[in-house]
């Protein structure tokens, strides 16, 4: 069905056009056209239609987490659930677990791509391979360093899985393991981590790719000691993923990052089961996790994922940063795409592409996620 969504500003991924119209082909990109060469419009939009969102670390949604316990139908939840948070794609997250229940996760997310998931791209695994020392919510029971028997069922999952990301610390794996699981099509991501500058420009110079949730969890910027974050800020990893809700960062550090590196830099939410849900506590790894003034805690105070949505996310980037709304939602879509190299499909409203666009209303609230037809209401 060919539909004509008019009205409304249209950022294609690079660029947000006045006065045109974008032409679907049920859920396939037709074009954007200057408004006057589009014809009469099917559907008058208001706000800005977008690309989906691509959401890079999700931990669970719906009242599920990514867990021992995932298998196809779980992972199937939790990519609906975060399909009516208006995400084309994301990569369901399983935080540090024994090397059984990753296995089953790993055959968990085969299924999925088999099964053609919508908006399942892959699986990453973040942990155990980390530095215990910035442990985070992660068990430090579990957290050990890459055993060549990891590096092998790593590897193959690699290359039995359309993406496979790995965040792991270069102090529990060295640089030839991360050079070997990067060659097996692995993207190989740097966090919890208390490395120094020259241990993660030698792991991004290995083959890492990025730094996950840049800031958190990973040695800080001193001036004679640039720690992780320096070696990010400085242009050593072509990637970042950034959770911006005003909680895991502080402005000023989101503002300096994004000077630093006017390209590269993602969001990521790093959801947990909360998401699309009014729960107010969850269990992780048998330790309770609460939901409260935005936060979710650790008994102990800890950080335990976030409670935040991509809409939000970008609202936190252009209404309290002020980003240029263009640059934000390149952050949400487009860059995260081009990283697990899906940009021909997802994160642009390119002729061909399908990219389950968005409408967002003028505050950047989401307000629809198309279905072929027409837009349904978000959760």
């Amino acid at each position: 069905m060919r539909q004509v969504l008019g009205g409304a500003r249209i950022f294609d991924g690079t660029t947000l056009h006045d006065d045109a119209a974008l032409i679907m082909e049920g859920e396939r990109v037709a074009a954007i056209l200057p408004a006057d060469q589009a014809g009469p419009s099917t559907r008058i939009c208001e706000g800005i239609i977008a690309p989906g969102f691509i959401d890079l670390q999700i931990n669970g949604g719906g009242g599920r987490m990514v867990d021992r316990d995932t298998g196809l139908a779980g992972l199937r939840h939790i990519c609906a659930t975060h399909r009516a948070l208006g995400c084309a794609g994301v990569l369901p997250t399983l935080i540090t677990d024994t090397p059984e229940a990753t296995a089953r996760v790993v055959e968990a997310g085969i299924e999925a791509a088999a099964a053609q998931v919508p908006g399942f791209l892959g699986l990453h695994l973040e942990g155990p391979h980390l530095d215990p020392r910035r442990k985070g919510a992660h068990d430090p029971a579990l957290v050990r360093p890459m055993a060549e028997e990891d590096l092998a069922r790593l590897c193959d999952a690699a290359r039995a899985l359309p993406v496979l990301m790995v965040t792991l610390a270069p102090e529990a794996a060295t640089p030839q393991q991360i050079a070997t699981l990067s060659g097996a099509g692995a993207i190989v991501s740097l966090g919890h981590s208390d490395c120094d500058y020259d241990s993660a420009t030698a792991a991004f110079a290995a083959g890492a790719r990025c730094a996950t949730h840049l800031f958190n969890a990973m040695s800080q910027m001193g001036h004679r000691s640039p720690g992780l974050v320096g070696a990010v800020l400085s242009g050593a990893a072509p990637y970042a993923g950034l959770i911006a809700d005003g909680i895991h960062v502080h402005e000023a550090a989101m503002r300096t990052a994004l000077a630093a590196r006017p390209d590269g830099i993602f969001l990521v939410t790093d959801c947990m089961a909360f998401a699309g849900t009014d729960l107010a506590e969850l269990n992780l790894n048998g330790r309770p996790v609460r939901r409260e003034n935005g936060r979710l805690t650790l008994a102990d105070g800890t950080l335990a994922g976030a409670d935040l949505s991509m809409d939000k996310a970008l609202r936190v980037l252009v209404q309290d940063l002020e980003i240029p709304v263009e640059r934000a939602l390149a952050m949400a879509a487009a860059i995260p795409a081009r990283l697990v190299g899906m940009q021909d499909r997802l994160g642009t409203l390119a002729q061909g592409t399908s990219p389950v666009p968005v409408l967002l209303d003028d505050g950047l609230a989401l307000t629809g996620i198309w279905n072929g037809e027409d837009w349904d209401a978000p959760q």
